[in-house]
């Protein structure tokens, strides 16, 4: 019978915290398995570990493994629908790890601008809808002094607005909003402008997102 990377995750995932090692080796062992397998259950049972009665989890191994492979020249999807549906959508949760992840280092993605960190704080950006605004706007005001984010920013916005859980304050993001260098035909761009200037917070208007589309 042949598994699937999903049909192995199931099985395995779970037995890496059962192993005779420290849990900070066991946390690297986890993440070992998600780097073979690239699947999204691996990133649930270890979300798991760190809430089980054994837990948390240390945080500078958790944290270090989610950090380098956001920023890794491969396919971090699992990792970033982790981060959205797990860690930021979870209002206990999300402060810690969107600092983690990005916050605690935006300075240091501005003044660098190494190809590693722009992935990092790409894919983190595109995922932060659902962050608290008062945890991610001093992140995303720093991010707006580098253009090369200005895109994905757009799309954090964009996603702040649309997410079911997602998070923003119309004034302020209107402003960050009319400080990005995008192209004027970007897909949306007016709509959410609309919406923000007419003080709406979410998609739970859903007549104001339509009343622009028509016009």
């Amino acid at each position: 019978m042949l598994l699937t990377a999903n049909d192995v995750a199931h099985s395995w995932a779970g037995e890496v915290f059962a192993e005779d090692l420290d849990t900070a080796d066991q946390v690297r062992l986890a993440f070992g398995l998600l780097d073979l397998l690239d699947d999204y259950w691996v990133t649930c049972e270890i979300r798991f570990a760190d809430v089980s009665a054994e837990g948390p989890l240390p945080a500078e191994v958790l944290w270090d493994g989610y950090r380098r492979r956001l920023a890794a020249d491969r396919d971090a999807e699992a990792v970033t629908y982790s981060l959205w549906v797990d860690w930021f959508e979870d209002r206990r949760t999300a402060a810690t790890a969107f600092a983690e992840v990005l916050g605690n280092d935006i300075d240091r993605v501005v003044a660098e601008r190494s190809e590693a960190l722009l992935h990092r704080a790409r894919r983190v950006l595109e995922c932060s809808g659902p962050v608290p605004w008062p945890v991610k706007e001093p992140t995303y005001r720093t991010a707006v002094g580098l253009p090369a984010l200005h895109s994905v920013l757009f799309q954090g916005l964009l996603a702040s607005y649309h997410d079911v859980y997602g998070d923003l304050e119309p004034a302020a993001a209107l402003a960050l909003l009319d400080q990005l260098d995008l192209p004027a035909n970007t897909q949306h761009l007016a709509e959410l402008r609309y919406v923000l200037a007419a003080g709406h917070e979410n998609h739970h208007s859903p007549r104001a997102w339509d009343e622009v589309v028509r016009s």
